[in-house]
């Protein structure tokens, strides 16, 4: 074995005092003795490299040997010393390391250094360093320890063409302990396989099987680790480090069970678990959420006196918690405390937060009371910043508004009962709050809307000289501008920068949204300005607001000059923006201005979206401009972009209205065959069109298909329908689906309505039009819409109906009511029919 070998070296080797080193370079004998080398090596790189004597070095290089630079690399004072002369060893001319001194340094090497590690692999490779199979197997298991197995195939593939080393069952083992490091399960495997080809079945010890099992718990591969662990049981081969690996594992991978059984099959082989084992598996259990063994296996650690320390009791307390065993929790955690184990800050808080997360306030300030002699003041401030954090989460946070009063006044006792139960704190002179108190309860008070209190309580905090926190100010800000207070959101932000905060991307950016609403360009580029000097940008989507906001009010011209000086600030609008502008000139009937901007940015900025696209062809749509829509959909279509639903609808509409109706059921078609199903107001549209050309039967089947798609139709597909039938004069037909459409709990409106009972009057259908005439009178919708549409509409009515003698007393009643009721003035020749 390497490590023998290098005892063995250090044995024949005399201890030399660094003491007896000269100055100068004496004269070295014809044939320095290795003992007397190896002590003047030592004295020179002990030293630190700028005051070593290049002369001595090199007289002394000439003797040197791989025994010595073995001997000098174990007796030097750090791994660094050593690497810094192995490496100098390596390029002496001549000279070539052997394993042992290669072994040497490799065993001074800390696993975490793994660069170094790994260069020293890469050099015995290409030095060509002969090995024995134990150096071999040495230095590969240093490389798993570093977690360098790859390294280490590389080294043991070079071992037969390279290193003049035949691998045996002993280097194959160090082979498969590396990759087992790693969880290299299909490579522990192909390189077993390689071993039994070489060395025999009998090749196979316990060594191999418990590398073997360590790479499929390491893997994570149950099934398998538990074939060889039943092997080695038949075998004899389990031993308690067998039975640790195993029960550590199955506590990882969830298996309880498991775990305890191996636990008491060790107990009962008289092999007890070792404090490491149980500690993990406490660990383990508790983090699972099987607080029940984790406190068995606590209680295994106490009966076999190991030591209990404060990680494993708050590991123990915050799994009693999660599961609300609170009332356990807390009497462990007093045990712990009897134990001699002080809490730490961490688990108090930790307690209190949870006591607090099941509304159990009452029991808090005794709590914090009893613990907190031995914490600092700012400690104990803390534990209250939970409690308060607390009340605002259960929404008591008018409680937490008088506990830090409390807390800023000293002393003062706090009670309320809104919660539903009784909150009670004597606070301490000597505690005040923090900057986190305020924050808490502030940005509380905010998102409670309580405004007025925040803001008193934040005047307050500031004569405490207490600046508080940007995160509360910031909620402050925005609050205030969602209440349209943007004089005191000014104020907030005047505050801030007096407290030395400097106001974030989002303190800048609920200001500007305030502003927005508040339809101000004016002083929204006054902001836009002071952002850009400090390195903020805008979110776009307040600029956006600002644009519609204007665009809506119809302030065109101003919404275009706030886009324009944004671009002469660099910062440059999203296509969102430019589209809200847009949307807003067609809105306002400004087309021709919509489509110049929509040509302005193409050329500057944007390849133009679906979205921008859309608002044009809609523009033009409403416009009556059918051809430029056209033009518009044919542009976006050379540019690339996919048409939306939305954009079919639009120009489904067009063309069902333009009397291209063939080309509206085309387009249908290419929605299904693009696979963008169609909406109720894509079969609407069509169904409209396809009455208007007079082609009902169609409009009828094209209504059946829509709704055995699953798209149910609404109160406007109806209102569409109903009117294109009566157009068609399929009056029957259109009753039938108007009192479907009744059942549906849809109606018409007042002018659909009343048009359709002059169609249903004019058509043979008196009786009918003069029952929906009076449910128009019944429902007092006519007396609500002063129109001169509309009485045009009920003249027309009357007239057709006092043309059916049979109505005539139904017409009297109706003009008498309409005349006494509604307050109009129908003409004398109406009168008179």
């Amino acid at each position: 074995m390497p490590i023998g070998r290098v005892r063995a070296s250090l044995s024949l080797l005399q201890p030399f005092s660094t003491t007896t080193a000269v100055a100068s370079s004496p004269a070295l004998s014809p044939s320095p003795s290795p003992s007397y080398l190896a002590h003047h090596l030592l004295d020179e790189f002990s030293r630190p490299r700028s005051t070593r004597d290049a002369a001595r070095l090199r007289r002394l290089a000439a003797y040197l040997s791989p025994p010595t630079a073995e001997s000098v690399v174990l007796r030097l004072p750090s791994w660094r010393h050593a690497l810094d002369f192995f490496r100098w060893a390596a390029e002496q001319p001549g000279f070539r390391h052997s394993c042992y001194s290669l072994n040497a340094m490799a065993s001074l090497l800390p696993p975490h250094q793994r660069a170094h590690l790994d260069r020293l692999a890469a050099d015995a490779v290409a030095s060509c360093c002969p090995m024995t199979p134990g150096a071999l197997g040495f230095l590969l298991r240093r490389l798993g320890a570093a977690g360098l197995p790859d390294t280490a195939v590389r080294v043991f593939d070079a071992a037969r063409t390279t290193l003049s080393c035949t691998p045996n069952s002993y280097t194959y083992n160090c082979l498969l302990d590396a990759l087992a490091k790693a969880g290299r399960a299909d490579d522990a495997e192909a390189r077993l396989r390689e071993m039994l080809a070489m060395c025999g079945d009998e090749s196979v010890d316990r060594y191999t099987l418990t590398s073997l099992l360590q790479c499929y718990c390491n893997a994570g591969r149950p099934d398998d680790a538990n074939a060889v662990f039943q092997r080695m049981s038949e075998s004899g081969w389990v031993d308690e480090h067998v039975l640790t690996t195993l029960l550590i594992a199955f506590s990882k991978w969830g298996k309880v069970d498991s775990a305890v059984e191996l636990v008491q099959r060790m107990e009962a082989q008289g092999m007890g678990p070792s404090e490491k084992t149980l500690s993990v598996l406490v660990h383990g259990f508790a983090k699972q959420g099987r607080v029940d063994m984790a406190m068995e296996m606590f209680g295994k650690m106490a009966r076999h006196g190991f030591c209990v320390d404060l990680a494993m009791y708050s590991v123990l307390i915050e799994g009693l918690c999660q599961g609300n065993k609170i009332r356990k929790a807390v009497h462990m955690f007093e045990e712990m405390k009897r134990n001699g184990v002080a809490p730490d800050i961490r688990l108090l808080k930790m307690i209190i937060e949870t006591i607090c997360s099941k509304g159990h306030f009452t029991t808090v300030p005794s709590f914090i009371n009893e613990n907190a002699e031995h914490l600092k003041p700012g400690g104990v401030v803390s534990l209250y910043n939970i409690v308060l954090e607390g009340l605002v989460n259960s929404g008591d946070i008018e409680a937490a508004y008088q506990l830090l009063r409390s807390m800023v006044h000293g002393g003062q006792k706090v009670s309320n009962d809104s919660a539903g139960g009784l909150h009670l704190f004597v606070i301490s002179e000597g505690i005040k709050p923090n900057s986190d108190s305020f924050n808490i309860v502030v940005c509380g008070l905010c998102k409670n809307k309580k405004l007025d209190l925040a803001l008193a309580l934040t005047k307050e905090m500031i004569g405490l000289d207490c600046k508080g926190k940007l995160l509360m100010f910031n909620d402050l800000i925005l609050e205030l501008c969602n209440s349209d207070r943007l004089d005191e959101a000014y104020n907030m932000f005047d505050k801030i920068k007096d407290l030395g905060f400097k106001p974030s991307e989002f303190t800048y950016n609920s200001l500007f949204y305030g502003i927005c609403r508040r339809k101000d360009p004016s002083a929204a580029i006054d902001l836009l300005r002071e952002m850009r000097t400090n390195g903020n940008k805008p979110w776009i989507k307040n600029c956006t607001e600002m644009v519609q906001q204007l665009c809506f009010s119809g302030r065109i011209i101003e919404a275009l000059q706030f886009l324009d000086k944004m671009l002469k600030m660099g910062f440059l609008p999203d296509i969102v923006t430019y589209s809200a502008a847009m949307n807003g000139m067609c809105k306002n009937g400004e087309i021709d201005n919509a489509l110049e901007l929509f040509r302005d940015i193409s050329s500057k900025y944007y390849l133009p979206d679906v979205v921008a696209h859309n608002i044009l062809i809609n523009g033009f749509r409403k416009s009556g401009k059918f051809d430029e829509a056209q033009e518009i959909m044919e542009e976006m279509l050379s540019k690339g972009l996919f048409p939306s639903v939305v954009t079919y609808n639009l120009m489904i509409d067009i063309w069902s209205k333009s009397g291209s109706i063939d080309k509206a059921i085309a387009c249908l078609n290419k929605m299904s065959d693009e696979e963008k199903p169609p909406t109720v107001v894509t079969y609407t549209s069509l169904i409209d069109g396809l009455c208007s050309a007079g082609r009902s039967d169609e409009a009828i089947v094209l209504w059946c298909k829509m709704r055995q798609s699953s798209c149910a139709p609404n109160d406007i597909a109806y209102t569409a329908f109903v009117n294109g039938l009566c157009k068609c004069g399929r009056i029957e037909t259109a009753l039938r689906y108007y009192e479907e459409m009744k059942a549906k709990g849809y109606d018409l409106d007042i002018f659909s309505l009343l048009n359709f009972v002059v169609f249903l009057i004019s058509h043979g259908y008196a009786s009918k039009g003069c029952d929906l005439l009076k449910e128009v009178f019944q429902k007092d919708l006519v007396h609500n819409n002063n129109d001169v549409k509309m009485t045009v509409l009920i003249n027309k009515a009357v007239e057709e109906l006092s043309k059916d003698g049979r109505a005539s007393s139904d017409i009297k009643m109706l003009v008498d009511k309409y005349l006494v009721s509604g307050d109009r003035t129908i003409h004398s020749e109406d009168k008179s029919k």
